[in-house]
Order: structure tokens, then C-alpha cells, then sequence
């Protein structure tokens, strides 16, 4: 029999001591994988795991309100352009879609728009739901109805301009038709490419003796990122429409109404696209779009939801890099069996010693799997997994491999049970789990405690510091930045900068137009914006989320580094404005705190500086008459949610805090306010009415 472990207690069966510390558990794996996720870009579970860890951590405060605090966890794209294409800037960010793997998900996601939005129950709700393809995001700029420049999406905020590449395409018009296109718009759409089309165009690669595509996304993602823009035109390529970003003027005011009108324009649009006016349609919809998959002829993975409204689309606005107000309904994973050769260990930048099964390969949904995750040492104890074991894996959201569960009844006799190493096997250093001072529990992550002499974490330092979503430095992937630190050419990031062409034009593999075009590709980074400059440090707990919000808060990198100096006792005033930082809590604080204690933190810190410019990050809007106040929202506010009036703060430049000190300019106070108002009285701070901010701002 397969080995089952015990379900937890539901939320409604914990007291109020074992949600304290089930709170604090969840806490711990949640900034884990968020650290995994956006620091690493290496996620270790599947997207339907990690948003049932955070449904249950939320679900906790929901019953025990006490437990959410500032720092509380509940607050929360792609990749970066490559250096051999042109950028270009997107004037609305392309975000990502954030995503369900259930039914009740979907019916949580319309449940939360209506209150958000303050609607009631029978109020008409619609959503157009479409065909999630596979493909590759691409936006299209046409302005006067003729298409002036394409971008792939990149990191959501730049991309590459692949126009000559787009152009070869037949689905992609060079002239809107029509006399309602309006004078520039933004089309955002999917390039992909048939399954019929990538069997055909790998047969030709393999007679012709090249590169052999996995999948059909990576051959149109190849296809269309080519600098020949006459290999682009030999491939089949193809695109579907489906929304936009800046736009002087919408045909419609309903997303259904400005993709008919993409359709009358010439652009090709999914005919499978349908209306949906009630969850109960939304699923059935998902249920028929899953059975018809295998004859579609195209790849997808899911179905989207956006909401029908363009003006509540604005109302409802984005969380981090997902709109608020649509979703993706992913498929459930593939699953398969197979024999755990061995388990490794590998030790990555922070030092976490994170353990891989070691598979014989097996197929699942058309990907040849040879490793799984195993987590960490409490997953593999908790699982009982062990070299030789016959194991159930799936490709969780159908990309990352883990293991389910263990086939007991395959098990060889001669098994034993496996023993995690308590030494780092790179520099055998001891590896510990720290005690969380929260909970006084260990840790779920075992850590080598040689940070400034293991090898593992000073090369994952520097592979984060050029990473697509830190500085971006094309050319300096793993093998080279490897090779550069063993050959003592770099040790910290400041390094970088300091290489000169001589030191590596004669090295193998490395010839005088690529050394020049990754002299190129550094220099091109000696200026980088703020929030990018902080994420690259890679400090615990920072992602590209909290990143943007320190650099909205200081500013500047010399800022930054003032106020996380200053902050090293807690009960400073420079500490209690750290944490005060919408979004950003204790744990955040110390680790930063934690950070520039460190001499020689500080030390590398400065040297980078005189290398390169940090561009300061402005506040949303600069003239607005919020812009650089900081605001804090108490009671119930009855025009507008919390949550909308945070966003609408945020979005005109002011700074949205969770509590009240000194340094608050307004707390905007509704029904059943309480100690916040008592602090904004003991501090002298402005107390404005719910229709008193609103005529503050306009």
C-alpha cells in the first residue's frame, strides 16, 4: 500500500494556541518558496501547493485576526530582454496571470471581485473566458491602423523588439482595416505554433542535422527570437489576439467588445472565446475546453477569465506582477511512476541545502523527467522517500516534477532510511536549521554555515547578481560565471565591472567579437534602476516585489543603505519606518538590518557604487497632493473598499502604511475606527473623512 500522510486540522478545529504556531509554520515555507520563486527563479512546488499553503496561512487570519500583523505575509513575469535585441519600453506593464487548479478557486476569484468592488450577489457579473495557449506573449504597437513596432514581453516592463520578425508572420496584419482603429494601440496577443507545424519543422531540423525543438512553445519562442528574420519567416508561426495595453481610444467598454473589434481589424482572435455570465458557465466552460484539448491542435494549459468591464478592470487594478481581475484555470498535472536511482543535495545561494530524487526517466505529458524535488529534510521524512523506491511524480501545473507518493509494496528489503547530511558537501562547513525566533521551532531549510568561504554560495551570489531580473547581463550565464570565479578572474559582483578584454578574449570558447559583445552587455548595465540594483544584492526575503517596495520608499540606493544602517537597533526611528513600509515587516527588516551590520556587505555595497549609476525611483505620480505622504486607512470606509483605497493611495505616489507614527501625514478614518485614530490624536497627525480624502485628491 501506498504511505499516506495524516490531514491536517481544518481552521475551524485549531485553538488559538496550535494556529499561532501552524500560522508561524506556513509563514516560514511561504517566504521560502517566495524566496525560491523570485530570487532563485527555481520554484520547488507547484503553483496549485503554493497557493494552498498561502489560502491556508490567510484562512488562519481570517479566524484569528490577531495573527495578521504589518509584516503578515497575506499583503503580496517573465524574462529580461537579451542583449542582441533592440528594447523596448512597455507603457503598460505586461503582467502575468495569477492561477487556479480548482473549482472552488474560480468561485473564490469572482467571490472576491464582487467585494472589492462592493457588489452585491445578484449583480450581473461577466467574464470572457479563452483557450490559455502555450505560446509565447508578444504586444504589437500599431499606430495610424499600421503596425510601427512588436515587443515580446520580457520582465513585464521591457522587452525585445522582434518587429522584423513579426512581420513575417501571416497572421500578424501590417495594416488594420476599419475606420474605428484608434490612432495607437497596444495589441497583445500569443505566438505559437501548431502541433502538425512542430512535427513537421522537427523533422526537417532532424534530416537537416539541427537543433531538435522539445515542445511546441520552445519552437515558437526560438522561431520568433532569431536575429535572421528569414529563419523567423521559414518557421509557422502563428498569433491570436486577445487584449491590449496603452490605447488612445477602446472601440468598446467591455473586453468582449474590444476583441470583436481585433476580429474586424484583421487580427486573428480564438473563436473559441465565449461569454460567460455566472461561475457555473465559467466551469462548464473549463470542463468542455479540457475534453476538447487533445483536438484543439494547439497547445494550451488552462482557461483565462477576465472580467467582462473595462472601468472595473481599472477599479480593480494589479497585486505585485497579476491583475486583480483575471485568472488563469490551470489544468491538473500529469502524473507518472517511476524509481528513485538517488537523492542529491545541492547547496544554493543562501546556503540552503535543498534535495533532488535522482530519477530512472519516464515520460509524463510528452517531457522525459529524470530529477523531482523532494523539498527539504522534513518533506523526505514525512514521505518516507528512499534510494530505490518505486515513486508516483507529477509535473505540478504541468512544468516542475515532484513526488507524490511512495509504492511501499515495490520498496527493496535491504531499504534504509535517509540520512540527511548535517555538513555542507561543497565546502563542509556544518550545515544547521536555524531555531525561528517566532515559534522557537527549527526551521524547514537546512543551511551551510560557511557564507563567506563556500564556494556554492559565493558563485549563486554572483549567477543572482546578473540574473535576468537583476542586472541582465547577457553573455554571463552559469558556465561562464563559473569558470571566471575558479579562474579567480571575479570573486564579489563589483568584479564584473572590472574586467578587462584582455582577461578573457584568449580564454577557450571566447573570441574577440564575444568578448566584445559581453563588454558590451556590462557596460550596458552600469546603469540600472533602483529596484532591479536592490533585488541583484540578494538579501533574504527580498523579491522583485519587496525590491520595488524599498525603492518607492528611499528612493535612492545611498537612502536605502542610510535607513538599513540606521536601523540596526529596533527601537529606532529608522527601524519602525522600515517596518512601517506597506508590505514590509519585521522579518523583512532584519534581514536587511542583518545585511548591512556586515562590514564587508556595506564595503561591496559602496565599491559598486562608484562603478555604476542606480537611477532613482520617483513616487507613482509626482503631482498629485498625496505624492510622497504617507497615509494609513482605519474603519470601514463605505464608497470603496480598504484594499481599492490602498491601491488608489498607492497609485497616485503616496506611501500606504499599516500603522501610525510621527512620520504619518494622513489617516483616513471611516465607522469603527479604533487605535489607530487614538495614535494619529497622541501624534498630532491630520484625521481626514472618507469624503474628506476624496476631495483631497480629486
Amino acid at each position: 500500500m501506498t504511505k499516506r500522510a495524516a490531514a491536517p486540522k481544518t481552521i475551524e478545529d485549531l485553538s488559538e494556541k496550535e494556529a499561532k504556531a501552524e500560522h508561524a509554520r506556513l509563514e516560514g515555507e511561504i517566504a521560502g518558496h517566495d524566496r525560491l520563486y523570485y530570487q532563485h527563479d527555481a520554484p520547488k512546488i507547484s503553483d496549485a501547493e503554493y497557493d494552498a499553503l498561502r489560502r491556508r496561512y490567510e484562512a488562519i487570519e481570517v479566524r484569528f485576526p490577531a495573527l495578521r500583523t504589518p509584516g503578515s505575509l497575506s499583503q503580496r513575469v517573465g524574462a529580461a530582454p537579451a542583449a542582441k535585441f533592440a528594447k523596448v519600453r512597455h507603457a503598460v506593464p505586461m503582467l502575468s496571470l495569477a492561477n487556479a487548479f480548482s473549482e472552488e478557486d474560480v468561485t473564490e476569484f469572482v467571490e472576491r471581485i464582487r467585494r472589492f468592488l462592493g457588489l452585491k450577489e445578484d449583480a450581473d457579473l461577466a467574464f470572457l473566458a479563452e483557450p490559455k495557449i502555450d505560446g509565447l506573449s508578444c504586444s504589437l504597437r500599431y499606430e495610424a491602423g499600421a503596425l510601427k513596432t512588436a515587443a515580446t514581453r520580457g520582465d513585464g516592463t521591457e522587452g525585445e523588439d522582434v518587429t522584423a520578425n513579426i512581420r513575417t508572420i501571416d497572421d500578424v496584419p501590417n495594416e488594420l482595416k476599419g475606420r474605428d482603429a484608434p490612432e495607437a494601440i497596444d495589441v497583445r496577443g500569443e505566438i505559437y505554433m501548431a502541433r502538425a507545424d512542430f512535427i513537421a519543422l522537427n523533422q526537417r531540423q532532424q534530416k537537416a542535422g539541427k537543433q531538435i525543438f522539445a515542445n511546441p512553445r520552445n519552437a515558437a519562442a526560438g522561431s520568433l527570437r532569431q536575429l535572421d528574420s528569414s529563419i523567423t519567416a521559414s518557421r509557422p508561426l502563428r498569433f491570436f489576439a486577445y487584449g491590449w495595453g496603452e490605447a488612445s481610444d477602446l472601440p468598446a467598454q467591455t473586453q468582449h467588445g474590444v476583441v470583436e473589434a481585433f476580429k474586424r481589424w484583421g487580427l486573428p482572435t480564438n473563436p473559441l472565446t465565449k461569454l460567460c455570465k455566472s461561475v457555473a458557465e465559467m466551469l462548464a466552460y473549463h470542463r468542455d475546453i479540457e475534453g476538447r484539448r487533445a483536438k484543439l491542435g494547439y497547445d494550451i494549459d488552462g482557461v483565462v477569465y477576465k472580467l467582462d468591464r473595462v472601468d472595473w478592470q481599472a477599479r480593480l487594478g494589479a497585486v505585485s506582477r497579476t491583475p486583480r481581475w483575471a485568472l488563469a484555470h490551470k489544468f491538473p498535472a500529469e502524473k507518472a511512476t517511476t524509481v528513485v536511482n538517488d537523492i542529491s543535495i545541492t547547496v544554493g545561494r543562501t546556503g540552503a541545502l535543498t534535495p533532488t530524487a535522482i530519477l530512472e526517466p519516464v515520460n509524463v505529458g510528452g517531457v522525459v523527467v529524470s530529477n523531482a524535488t523532494l523539498h527539504n529534510e522534513d518533506e523526505i521524512a514525512r514521505k518516507d522517500v528512499r534510494i530505490g523506491d518505486t515513486v508516483t511524480i507529477q509535473r505540478a501545473g504541468d512544468v516542475i516534477p515532484q513526488v507524490l507518493a511512495v509504492d511501499l509494496d515495490k520498496r527493496p528489503k535491504n531499504s534504509k532510511p535517509f540520512k540527511f547530511p548535517t555538513v555542507c558537501p561543497v565546502c563542509g562547513s556544518a550545515a544547521v536549521r536555524e531555531v525561528d525566533p517566532k515559534t522557537g521551532k527549527l526551521e524547514a531549510v537546512r543551511r551551510c554555515t560557511g557564507t563567506l568561504i563556500c564556494p556554492a554560495q559565493a558563485i549563486e551570489r554572483l549567477r543572482h547578481f546578473v540574473s535576468r531580473n537583476a542586472f541582465d547581463i547577457e553573455g554571463l550565464g552559469e558556465r561562464q560565471i563559473e569558470a571566471f570565479f575558479t579562474d579567480k578572474l571575479i570573486a564579489e559582483p563589483v568584479d564584473l565591472f572590472k574586467l578587462k578584454p584582455r582577461d578573457i578574449v584568449e580564454r577557450e570558447g571566447w573570441g574577440e567579437t564575444s568578448a566584445k559583445n559581453l563588454f558590451a552587455a556590462i557596460e550596458a548595465r552600469r546603469k540600472i534602476a533602483l529596484n532591479r540594483f536592490i533585488y541583484a544584492l540578494g538579501i533574504r526575503h527580498i523579491g522583485e516585489t519587496n525590491a520595488v517596495r524599498l525603492a518607492r520608499h528611499y528612493h535612492t540606493a545611498e537612502a536605502f543603505r542610510d535607513g538599513g544602517i540606521a536601523a540596526a537597533k529596533p527601537e529606532s526611528e529608522a527601524f519602525e519606518e522600515l517596518t512601517n513600509i506597506n508590505g514590509i515587516g519585521e522579518t523583512v527588516a532584519t534581514a536587511i538590518v542583518d545585511f548591512f551590520k556586515e562590514k564587508r556587505n556595506r564595503k561591496a555595497f559602496d565599491a559598486l557604487l562608484k562603478e555604476i549609476e542606480v537611477e532613482p525611483m520617483a513616487a507613482a505620480k509626482s503631482d498629485s497632493p498625496v505624492s510622497g505622504k504617507t497615509v494609513v486607512f482605519t474603519g470601514t470606509l463605505e464608497k470603496i473598499t480598504r484594499d481599492e483605497a490602498k491601491a488608489m493611495a498607492e497609485r497616485l505616489g503616496a506611501k500606504v502604511a499599516g500603522s501610525v507614527s510621527k512620520k504619518t501625514d494622513y489617516v483616513v478614518a471611516g465607522p469603527g475606527a479604533g487605535s489607530k485614530l487614538a495614535e494619529a490624536k497622541k501624534h498630532g497627525v491630520k484625521v481626514l473623512s472618507e469624503d474628506e480624502w476624496f476631495k483631497l485628491v480629486g
